[in-house]
């Protein structure tokens, strides 16, 4: 029996080599389109994503890139499909229209690009959000936190190809996870989920990628006090981290793992 295809993924033909000869197959991949953000019938992003939780993509967007502080600012949203990709059209309350008019910029870029097309260097490495929520994790929640978004990655199960971001409690466990062919689009799209259900609670941002400077921007925009990651950070990441009071937990495996900064949230 055939398996089906999970949202997100198309199946491809392929030729098979296996023992020095060919044979014919079939293996399932994840999709991956352009996807334009457009605030006030002007596109800010063009993205290259995965067609799947777009109206998340769209609000977590927006907030992890400072256009809107919170979702009600967003007066109405909707994703239209045409030929060449996807739409994701937002209209926003007057006075944030105001403000994205005067800073407008244009963002093209490959797949998951977190900085191509911005118009300064200081905005590359823009000051932090402040995190001040309270959290203490185990090493065994740590461990579970892993545990619990790698059975949320249905599509990466199928096509061993795309990240995963996800937010863990401790009181609730894995709260949301979302999947993408780019990490920076996971985590917006896991961004928009989180504040479209509500206040956000103190958890930690899994993340089955490298933590680069932006992942550390977008997490504390959320206003979440914790990282966890898979692979190491980069150094100005870290530096960063430091700044908006975050912990950055990193190279995480079930038999342990490494704590950049603020490690106090982290008991024994």
């Amino acid at each position: 029996m055939t398996r089906a295809e999970p949202p997100g993924a198309r199946r491809a033909s392929e030729t098979i080599w296996k023992g020095g000869a060919p044979s014919a197959g079939e293996r399932i991949l994840p999709a991956e389109t352009p996807v334009a953000l457009v605030h006030d019938a002007s596109t800010t992003a063009v993205m290259m994503a995965t067609p799947m939780d777009l109206e998340d993509f769209g609000v977590g967007f927006s907030l992890t890139e400072g256009l809107v502080a919170d979702p009600g600012e967003i007066r109405s949203l909707e994703v239209v499909e045409g030929q060449l990709g996807f739409e994701v059209r937002m209209w926003l309350q007057a006075e944030r229209a105001a403000a994205l008019a005067a800073r407008r910029r244009r963002l093209a870029g490959p797949t998951g690009c977190g900085l191509c097309g911005i118009d300064s260097l200081a905005e590359a490495v823009r000051p932090p959000r402040r995190v001040e929520a309270e959290l203490r994790l185990s090493p065994a929640d740590v461990a579970q936190a892993l545990a619990d978004l790698r059975r949320a990655q249905d599509l990466n199960a199928a096509t061993r190809a795309v990240h995963a971001a996800g937010f863990w409690t401790p009181s609730e466990g894995l709260v949301a996870a979302r999947e993408d062919v780019g990490r920076h689009n996971a985590l917006d799209k896991l961004a928009g989920a989180l504040v479209r259900r509500g206040p956000v609670p103190p958890g930690a941002v899994v993340l089955t990628s490298r933590v680069s400077v932006e992942m550390v921007q977008k997490s504390a925009a959320i206003g979440a006090p914790a990282v966890i990651a898979v692979s190491a950070p980069t150094a100005l990441a870290v530096q960063v981290a430091e700044q908006a009071g975050l912990t950055l937990i990193a190279i995480a495996r079930d038999d342990g793992f490494e704590v950049f900064t603020r490690p106090e949230r982290i008991r024994a």
